[in-house]
């Protein structure tokens, strides 16, 4: 359902959330290494979320990306609809073009629950939410 980019996106994210510490500035290098993605997917992707104001960067010697208190308090679903966007609730499972209620493929019932679903639990989650438990050690980022 999610494309490796948003998936790269959402895990970047949850990181650099976890070093907010002090608004600690994470180089793209380190946020790369830490998730376990290639350098220019996740500097592509971390430029668009600055864009959007879903984090933050600051160039220089010094700088790199961070993320404060108030956009973790943002739900998942701003990440996704940022690289994405909200169309991706709306697909069809099988990817047809002409999937609907008068004309569903083959899993389009069970789809559409699953789809609605998900898309429920990424805007109940916040960005805090999904950092907590891997600076537990309770989940993680990479496999």
């Amino acid at each position: 359902m999610l494309s490796s980019t948003c998936k790269t996106a959402i895990k970047a994210v949850i990181y650099l959330s976890s070093k907010n510490s002090c608004e600690e500035k994470v180089s793209m290098k380190e946020i790369a290494e830490k998730i376990d993605a290639s350098e220019h997917t996740v500097g592509k992707t971390l430029q668009s979320l600055v864009k959007h104001k879903i984090i933050n960067s600051v160039k220089g010697p010094t700088g790199g990306f961070y993320i404060n208190e108030e956009q973790q308090k943002q739900p998942i679903y701003v990440i996704v609809e940022t690289i994405e966007g909200s169309e991706v609730f709306k697909q069809c499972g099988l990817g047809l073009s002409q999937c609907s209620e008068a004309h569903p493929c083959p899993i389009h019932n069970d789809y559409k629950v699953a789809r609605e679903l998900i898309e429920k639990i990424f805007k109940e989650k916040r960005i805090k939410d999904l950092c907590d438990p891997v600076a537990n050690g309770l989940a993680f980022l990479i496999g």
